[in-house]
């Protein structure tokens, strides 16, 4: 199964979620007017739209979780460790190569 990874520009996902913020009321439950709302959108599913309005309530603290302020900094800071890894391997061969050349011995006259 191949996946798609289809982009919204983050004013149509804002759009989303205040259209089945707005229009909930209309219908049985939320899973119908998400429903509806993705349809109106062109939206590929209504699952796309359900994980858009869980983190918009995530964000404004309506759901437990974490918020996507949080998630971004927890990227930057994985990506930052990681990058600190690579430095900390490179010091290391760098400093075991020093190493090793002061512990030959000299053949200069």
């Amino acid at each position: 199964m191949t996946r798609r990874s289809q982009h919204y520009p983050p004013e149509l996902r804002e759009r989303a979620v205040r259209m089945v913020a707005e229009v909930t009321p209309n219908y049985d439950s939320q899973w119908a007017a998400i429903g509806a709302v993705a349809q109106k959108l062109g939206v590929g599913t209504a699952e796309t739209v359900r994980k858009w309005v869980r983190q918009a309530e995530t964000d404004a603290g309506q759901r437990p979780g974490t918020t996507s302020e949080e998630s971004a900094e927890i990227k930057r800071l994985k990506r930052e460790n990681a990058e600190l890894r690579r430095a900390n391997e490179i010091l290391k061969a760098a400093s075991a190569f020093f190493a090793a050349e002061l512990d030959r011995p000299s053949t200069r006259s």
